[in-house]
């Protein structure tokens, strides 16, 4: 897989599904015209060829009306995400909205007549929309900001509090001009109606916005307007509800108390709809040590089950959870899909599951469970593999005080000894999965084997292993990817003495730290969108308020010890310092302290500087700056891995 190969994969979105008809949004980046393209594609639940359903330049977020008849779906071309409808067995598409912003992903009522969502609505004034004059403002020229809060801001969507995400209700059969029903005091997100169609639940922040913290909790709102009424007050934060037929309440949360608030597992939660007025008291489901809950679509209820995705030791599960369980553990839910694989998305209608399951050689491909049979409708990576994919090779490890170390090894083609890549993941509490990875595929390709795994801090070994780094970033985790590459380089096949190590975000905050303390391990380090100074960061970050007193504390002489920047110094080995202008997570002051620190101490630096783009560039950015990072890196590495 070359650099330019980018825009050979397609990404199936969450599946749509009634009866014959199964839909997913595909998407592909568009080197041409440097954006992303997506269509509505209709697999074949018979087995027959998937085939293209819709064309317009970016049509995302199917949703069929429970009765069948209705697609309502986003559409982008040019311009906002709009929500539009369309019969189920084809014509033209409706536009329903024309919001400013655009609109949110539907979500069907009951009556398969009205259709929630939720959008994020500007001052008048501010993003391109008239002031109290009738005036279009630059800009540059907009109002100061008044800001009184610590979370007023988001990477990769910019301010909040000017533009509050607020719940909409429309009528496809009568559209009109959607009101909010919601006001602008809280962002909401996540609708999920009532059965009988009275009102949605949403997650709103904890007391409606007025707490100013990371908790969140459900509430009802009436989908003719009204007040909204707190209907679940979580442990901690909610997210993604579904309520079942007979109003059983189903939701992800994280149980801690503020601000501890990092490294907790998401589990599957219950509560019943309140009848007294006073909010319902939630059950937890899922054990909080062993179960951690991807929080991407919705719990579902299937038979006397619920059925969710689950992170375990790089897989990406679909799992059924009983509906009387009582905080049961890893081992007491039964698996239904995800064995070395990754469950990206599901949905369920009567008694069949489709789900997009991603491979080592596969971005994902629609899977349909229709009793005992299990169907591969899609194939949308073909095109990949066709270029050549290399193959994934589980590896283990032993850290110094005996913790088991778990990750994988992408070898190039040939004999070797090859060249070798320690890559480390952000986060920290994420990880790296059995899905196809990029990046991993591109370098292997140049002829790096690349290194990679889930040290503790990750997810998805147990709350305590993501627990382990909390005050202690820079220990333990510093000993596993070690451990890891020793591992790799006991093999014949690879060069101990042409090894470099690399990493974004959490994994920026790594490189500096192992360069700085285990230099001569490396030849070199590329270091992207990294944490560099724990102070700065603090006020610097759009999470930085309370993501650096949870992990790393208050305390400014442990912060200090904690921070790769303050031994800056010690690094020797050439370095790169790579930064998105526009990052909000790890803003580019991180990038800029240590390249002058760096520059200071007579280090061989280079600072690569990307216009336009935040934190997720790697992932999500103009995909011409994705093949022109992919170009950076290679020839980073071809100048000191040669």
């Amino acid at each position: 897989m070359r650099p330019s190969d980018l825009e050979l994969l397609a990404v199936p979105g969450t599946p749509a599904l009634h009866g014959t008809l199964l839909l997913t949004a595909v998407t592909t980046p568009d080197l041409g015209g440097n954006t992303y393209r997506s269509s509505l594609w209709r697999a074949a639940p018979d087995g027959g060829a998937a085939r293209q359903w819709t064309h317009g330049e970016r049509d995302t977020d199917p949703a069929i009306s429970p009765d069948g008849r209705w697609v309502a779906f986003l559409r982008a071309d040019g311009d906002k995400p709009q929500l539009h409808v369309m019969p189920a067995d084809g014509g033209d598409a409706r536009r329903l909205t024309e919001l400013p912003l655009g609109a949110g992903a539907p979500v069907w009522a009951p009556d398969s007549r009205r259709v929630a969502f939720t959008a994020r609505v500007p001052e008048a004034g501010r993003y391109g929309t008239p002031d109290e004059d009738g005036e279009v403002l630059e800009p540059g020229a907009e109002a100061p900001r008044r800001i009184t809060r610590y979370d007023y801001r988001l990477d990769n969507v910019g301010f909040l509090r000017d533009r509050p995400r607020r719940l909409f209700v429309v009528d496809v059969t009568d559209p009109g001009e959607p009101e909010p029903l919601t006001d602008d005091q809280a962002d909401v997100s996540d609708p999920a109606w009532l059965p009988d169609g009275s009102a949605v639940l949403v997650v709103a922040p904890r007391e409606w916005g007025a707490a100013g913290t990371e908790e969140s909790d459900l509430y009802l709102v009436p989908a003719e307007g009204g007040e909204p009424v707190l209907a679940v007050r979580s442990a901690g934060s909610a997210a993604k509800p579904s309520v079942t037929a007979d109003g059983t309440i189903l939701f992800y949360g994280q149980e801690y108390t503020w601000p501890h608030v990092v490294a907790r597992n998401p589990g599957l939660w219950s509560a019943e709809l309140p009848a007294d007025g006073e909010p319902a008291k939630p059950r937890r489901l899922t054990d909080a040590e062993s179960v951690y809950c991807m929080a991407d679509v919705p719990p579902a209820p299937f038979r006397d089950e619920v059925l969710v995705t689950v992170l375990n030791r790089g897989a990406i599960e679909l799992r059924a959870v009983p509906r009387d369980a009582d905080r049961a553990p890893l081992d007491g839910l039964g698996r239904l899909l995800g064995d070395r694989g990754a469950v990206r998305s599901f949905t369920v209608h009567g008694e069949r599951i489709a789900a997009v399951v991603a491979r080592p050689d596969s971005s994902g491909d629609v899977v349909l469970l229709d009793g005992p049979d299990q169907l591969v409708l899609t194939d949308f990576s073909k095109p990949v593999r066709e270029k050549g994919i290399r193959p994934v090779e589980e590896l283990t490890a032993t850290a110094p005080d005996g913790y088991p170390v778990h990750g994988w090894l992408v070898l190039p083609e040939g004999d070797g000894p090859h060249p070798v890549l320690l890559v480390v993941h952000g986060g920290p509490f994420a990880a790296y999965d059995w899905g196809l990875f990029d990046e991993a595929q591109v370098y292997a390709a140049a002829g790096y084997a690349v290194v990679m795994g889930n040290p503790r801090g990750s997810a998805g070994y147990g709350e305590s292993h993501g627990q382990a780094i909390v005050h202690g970033l820079g220990t333990v985790d510093v000993d596993d990817v070690l451990a890891l590459l020793d591992a790799a380089l006991e093999r014949d096949d690879l060069d101990d003495s042409r090894v470099g190590v690399m990493g974004g975000s959490y994994g920026g905050f790594m490189t500096t730290w192992l360069a700085a303390h285990h230099g001569s391990r490396f030849r070199a380090a590329w270091s992207e969108r990294a944490v560099n100074a724990w102070d700065s960061f603090t006020g610097s970050s759009d999470i930085g308020w309370f993501f650096t007193e949870a992990y790393v504390g208050a305390d400014p002489v442990v912060q200090r010890e904690r921070s790769p920047l303050t031994y800056a110094r010690q690094i020797r080995i050439p370095f790169a310092v790579v930064h998105s202008e526009h990052d909000w997570r790890c803003p580019v002051e991180q990038a800029q302290r240590l390249f002058v620190e760096l520059k200071r101490n007579g280090t061989e630096v280079e600072m690569l500087l990307f216009p336009g783009e935040g934190h997720e560039l790697s992932r999500s950015g103009k995909p011409r700056h994705r093949v022109q990072r992919f170009d950076a890196i290679l020839d980073w590495w071809s100048r000191h891995l040669a």
